[in-house]
């Protein structure tokens, strides 16, 4: 079952997309099986990451930052390249265990929608797929 979210993201950041992805599991009445959450843009990516600190979330943008600085030497007439590279680097999909009928998660860990090129309005999908 494919489910289809919007969301309005900040300039850059990470958004807690949690909540989302466990109501299309649990409306999808998938007991046993995967969820893949899928952002579908170029300057975005999702993660999973730790959701009891905040400072995690700064921290995270800031080491993007850092690890992948905007340059005056890129070449990309729309001056994103950066956001390019942190949302490769992160990736546009994850994969989920669900059991129970809930996605499989540590203690610790949320889902995260990352901006790198905002604010904008953005999409990302969630498919549950098993028994």
């Amino acid at each position: 079952m494919l489910f289809d979210f919007q969301l309005s993201t900040p300039a850059e950041g990470l958004v807690d997309i949690t909540s989302e992805v466990c109501e299309a599991v649990s409306e999808s009445g998938v007991n046993e099986g995967i969820c893949v959450v899928y952002c579908p843009h170029t300057t975005a990516a999702v993660t999973v990451n730790e959701n009891a600190d905040p400072d995690v979330k700064t921290d995270f943008i800031m080491g993007m930052e850092k690890t992948f600085p905007d340059l005056s030497t890129f070449r990309h007439s729309e001056g994103n390249s950066d956001a390019h590279l942190k949302s490769s680097a992160v990736g546009a999909s994850i994969t989920l265990i669900v059991t129970a009928g809930r996605p499989l998660l540590g203690t610790w860990q949320g889902v995260y929608f990352c901006e790198f090129d905002g604010p904008r309005t953005r999409k990302f999908y969630v498919k549950v797929m098993g028994g």
